[in-house]
């Protein structure tokens, strides 16, 4: 039996291949989080790099001879694996900086709970809204967009074809941007009414100092805060599953711009 001669470059595309993949499987949500293995997002970077080599191959340029210049490539293709993820990974930590805020709002600024994905304190409102935002972005197969535009960004993006322009950075500034837009828009309603009850609460001090505002406050904030997210709930979810849908749109957008 004849054995495949496999050459210094096929090696040199494949590992231009899995450094690309890997970072995206390895930044994208679901796939990336601390709580998944190690060894099943290696192994799903291989496989997927496995199944990709043979169409990719063709479309690889000539390799440098310079060490030096390789590496910068390499470099590039890390990037394009971690614009692509965090194309996500935004709006997830818009849905986590409005639950912060409406937490805070409601005294809940002490009360944390632990991060399993980054194993850090996190408000436990923004855990709530984060894990809800995490289903929806399951239900609407965000991670089959991932995985498809890991075979889709090899189409548009060869290996070694990566090139950081000025468009490309007000791409991605927008992007954050839009983080605090997606805080903004599921965060306002709530954060203003918990604001007027502060007020109120306030007036009702100097007008009325019989009455003890700390003991009547905390528990009456906790529960509008409570009940306005339940309300808002509706809201919340039509916001971020537009986010979600258009994700697709901003991938192949930062693709041709890379």
């Amino acid at each position: 039996m004849n054995l495949p001669i496999i050459t210094t470059e096929q090696v040199e595309t494949f590992l231009l291949i899995f450094i690309r993949v890997s970072t995206m499987i390895i930044v994208i949500p679901i796939l990336g989080e601390r709580f998944v293995p190690v060894r099943v997002q290696a192994g799903l970077s291989l496989l997927v790099s496995v199944l990709i080599f043979p169409i990719i191959q063709a479309q690889t340029p000539k390799l440098s001879s310079d060490v030096l210049a390789l590496f910068l490539r390499m470099g590039g293709e890390v990037l394009i694996g971690v614009v692509i993820g965090m194309t996500a990974r935004i709006i997830f930590a818009g849905i986590q900086l409005a639950g912060q805020l409406i937490g805070f709002q409601m005294g809940f600024s002490i009360v944390n709970v632990i991060d399993p994905a980054y194993s850090d304190q996190v408000s436990i409102i923004a855990e709530f809204q984060y894990l809800i935002a995490l289903l929806l972005f399951l239900v609407l197969n965000g991670h089959h967009i991932f995985l498809y535009a890991v075979a889709e960004s090899f189409r548009i993006l060869p290996p070694l074809t990566f090139h950081f322009s000025g468009p490309l950075m007000e791409a991605i500034l927008g992007y954050v941007n839009a983080m605090f837009e997606i805080a903004v828009k599921t965060g306002a309603p709530i954060i203003a009414v918990l604001f007027f009850l502060s007020v109120g609460l306030g007036l009702i001090a100097r007008t009325v100092p019989q009455i003890n505002i700390f003991i009547v406050g905390f528990p009456l904030q906790i529960a509008v805060g409570l009940i306005g997210i339940g309300v808002t709930m509706p809201l919340f979810v039509n916001v971020v599953e537009k986010y979600f849908l258009h994700m697709e749109e901003e991938i192949y957008s930062l693709l041709k711009l890379m």
